[in-house]
């Protein structure tokens, strides 16, 4: 079994301080296998809020799978945004754009989805499809592959589907051919389970799509700051939902979900 801690939209520049040491103590305590960070890091690319951001990143346990999130390029800065989007990100985070993780259980792939010509949206090209089916196809057979983005491949029901990924119906497909299990996300604020059968319909395979809300930024959009652990075996994933619980001072685990493979469909889903 691995076990995976899931934070995203951390937004750095508008955090709740008082939520980060609580946050820190509590993941070095579950011991994860891999630490993945959906993006959003920033709340406006600024380079103090990018050495923030990596501080924090730095007192977390290791390996972590970070992708950049909207909020990562820049706003108001045109040249900056249009000719540079991501200098800083990479100049303080991490120049990979494209991080793996793979043991002899997992294999965790990020994905950049973040772009200058949209403000919130997200877009996946047909040369990241294209080296993502290669990288892979390098995969030793079953392990479980997961895949790591900031906009969401699929959405719970009230989201509108502006909010997907562009070109996600040809990403999903060839998910579908490389046996993808499991898709991370964030952008949303919003925590979700579930699988992606009713969006796209491709005979015999559904992923699980898990939506992870925002650890620690002060714009929570009607939801407590929350995160996701996810306990990962070869055909059954469990995602427990952490939130945030002011009376506590401290995140406390409220839900837990558990998934199950069979014949390709990432189904069964059974509250525990």
């Amino acid at each position: 079994m691995r076990t995976l801690v899931h934070l995203s939209d951390l937004h750095f520049g508008r955090v709740d301080a008082a939520l980060l040491a609580p946050l820190r103590a509590l993941v070095e305590r579950l011991e994860p296998d891999v630490v993945v960070v959906s993006g959003d890091l920033t709340q406006r690319a600024r380079s103090v809020q990018f050495q923030e951001a990596k501080a924090f990143l730095d007192s977390l346990p290791g390996p972590q799978i970070v992708v950049p999130g909207n909020h990562d390029v820049p706003l108001y800065n045109v040249f900056s945004r249009f000719l540079m989007p991501l200098v800083k990100y990479r100049r303080y985070l991490t120049p990979d754009l494209s991080p793996e993780y793979v043991d002899e259980e997992i294999a965790v792939l990020g994905i950049n989805t973040a772009r200058s010509l949209t403000f919130k949206d997200g877009r996946i090209s047909h040369e990241q499809i294209a080296a993502l089916r290669q990288r892979m196809g390098r995969l030793a057979p079953g392990l479980t592959r997961i895949i790591v983005t900031h906009h969401p491949f699929d959405l719970p029901e009230h989201f509108d589907k502006d909010d997907l990924v562009d070109r996600a119906p040809q990403a999903l497909q060839m998910f579908s051919e490389c046996g993808v299990d499991l898709l991370l996300a964030g952008h949303l604020h919003a925590s979700h389970a579930g699988n992606t059968a009713e969006r796209y319909k491709i005979d015999g395979y559904a992923a699980l799509m898990v939506q992870a809300g925002t650890a620690t930024s002060t714009r929570g959009r009607g939801e407590s700051n929350s995160f996701n652990v996810l306990r990962v075996e070869s055909g059954c994933i469990r995602v427990e939902r952490y939130s945030w619980r002011a009376e506590r001072a401290d995140f406390e685990k409220v839900s837990t979900e558990a998934f199950e493979r069979e014949d390709g469909v990432w189904a069964s889903k059974r509250p525990l």
